[in-house]
């Protein structure tokens, strides 16, 4: 794949790395000619979904390559689904890997079991989750990528098990949060952008998020990613992920408990309490930005030093938004590949 007049590259930083570690740090150009992804036409669906049960949920998942290649498990964010990495999925299965994308607990056919449990969407919920199914499908190592809160989810499964972890992939890089920091006010330009952060602080917002479940992520993707020209088939595909009936409440929750509007849950205090110092990402680890990335993100020299492992930021070009996995797929899918390719198989 040919990536130049794409991608911002940043050499690994080798600091005091030595020996072993040191043989991490492969320059992406080396990886690209010995493991770039194939080209590959536009894929449309996935093979049928699986599903599994965990102690709280049904979690439902796509699987895509063979079943002995070295797994790379993809989060999708809000309010998108698994379709994001419908390309991406194809591209690194036929070089060689075993993709698993899971629906986040409130999208598509991902259930809660009891009808009691609450409906949480705190940050910590959905890496404990994810540590779940790796659980329940005996994969002990794996390379995780996401965007949006699938690389807020890639980034603390990262700090909280990188014994487990052994590569990231991080649209916007780290954003790992906290109530308290979230209670600090920001500039008035930054707090505009997080429009719907506010209205959803409001009964008069979760009603409408509830009336117009669609047409919001539809305007959402449209101010995401303002020159990504996606039809009507691409959105509808993915919207129906958001009738799953746990979506409403889990969206709602998500964003008030980051304001400290809305309580988590006991269970997840020490995580959280871990979390909320900021821990650095160790692992090998690439964050990418797109060049018209319309929604709220973080500056990169913002959060370079919270990376302390073999690292690299690459911006990608062509009017790509926040949805970078189905904009760019294969800047992506290599992304993963030169991440993967530092840690072996």
């Amino acid at each position: 794949m040919d990536t130049k007049g794409q991608i911002e590259r940043r050499t690994f930083i080798a600091g005091a790395i030595s020996g072993a570690a040191a043989s991490l740090l492969l320059s992406s150009e080396a990886m690209a000619q010995s493991s770039q992804p194939p080209s590959h036409a536009p894929a449309t669906g996935f093979a049928p979904l699986k599903h599994v049960r965990t102690d709280l949920l049904e979690i439902s998942y796509a699987e895509d390559g063979p079943s002995d290649g070295q797994v790379v498990l993809l989060l999708h964010g809000w309010p998108y689904d698994i379709f994001s990495y419908a390309e991406v999925s194809r591209l690194l299965a036929q070089a060689g890997y075993r993709v698993i994308m899971p629906y986040l607990r409130g999208y598509g056919l991902t259930r809660f079991l009891s009808d009691t449990s609450k409906r949480n969407g705190q940050q910590a919920t959905f890496a404990v989750d994810m540590f779940d199914l790796m659980d329940k499908l005996g994969i002990r190592q794996f390379v995780v990528g996401g965007y949006d809160w699938g690389a807020r989810t890639a980034c603390i499964m990262a700090v909280l098990h990188p014994d487990r972890v052994k590569g990231l992939v991080s649209v916007s890089g780290y954003l790992i949060g906290s109530q308290a920091a979230n209670a600090k006010p920001l500039p008035p330009a930054a707090e505009e952008r997080w429009w719907y952060q506010f209205y959803f602080a409001t009964e008069r917002g979760r009603e409408g998020y509830a009336a117009n479940r669609h047409a919001f992520a539809r305007l959402i993707w449209q101010t995401a990613s303002p020159r990504w020209a996606f039809d009507d088939a691409t959105f509808e595909r993915s919207a129906v992920a958001l009738d799953n009936p746990d979506h409403v409440a889990l969206t709602i929750h998500n964003y008030r408990w980051r304001l400290g509007l809305a309580e988590g849950e006991a269970r997840y205090d020490a995580i959280e309490q871990r979390l909320a110092t900021f821990p650095p990402v160790t692992v090998p680890t690439i964050t990418m930005e797109g060049d018209a990335n319309g929604a709220p993100h973080p500056r990169p020299e913002d959060y370079r030093s919270r990376f302390t492992g073999p690292y690299q930021h690459r911006l990608i070009e062509g009017g790509i938004g926040h949805n970078l996995p189905q904009e760019a797929p294969q800047a992506f899918a290599q992304a993963i590949i030169d991440t993967a390719g530092t840690v072996g198989k």
